[in-house]
């Protein structure tokens, strides 16, 4: 069983900079790879951001250069920094995981291939 928790985010202004974190707990041994996800009002969930489990990161060309994902080392919390925030960033964040298996890098940002997901998380940008 997997279990992940996000926290962070909230309300920030453009130009500005906000973390959202997820704390990730499993009962097995196994490697998980990792993304988030973010879904605005009225549209369709979206990629954000992957780091797989051989440390590639992947990012939306709508975030690419502004935001970063990364672990810590012991891969118990996953961070996405964001900067440089505009208001088309406002969503509700997600992060998910997937069990260790090769996968396309063009399907890194596909919903549909991850299995665990947070409850999310609100960002709101605005001046």
């Amino acid at each position: 069983q997997v279990q992940l928790v996000e926290s962070g985010g909230g309300s920030g202004q453009p130009g500005g900079s906000l973390t959202v974190s997820c704390v990730i707990t499993k009962n097995y041994d196994g490697h998980l790879c990792m993304a988030w996800f973010r879904q605005a009002p009225g549209k369709k969930r979206e990629g954000v951001a992957a780091l797989d489990c051989d440390g590639t990161t992947l990012y939306d060309e709508s975030v690419r250069g502004r935001f970063t994902v990364s672990q810590d080392s012991a891969k118990n919390t996953l961070l996405l920094q964001m900067n440089s925030l505009k208001p088309e960033d406002t969503a509700t964040y997600y992060c998910a995981a997937r069990d260790w298996g090769e996968l396309f890098r063009s399907l890194l940002l596909s919903g549909e291939e991850y299995h665990y997901w947070g409850q999310g998380i609100q960002v709101t940008v605005s001046s």
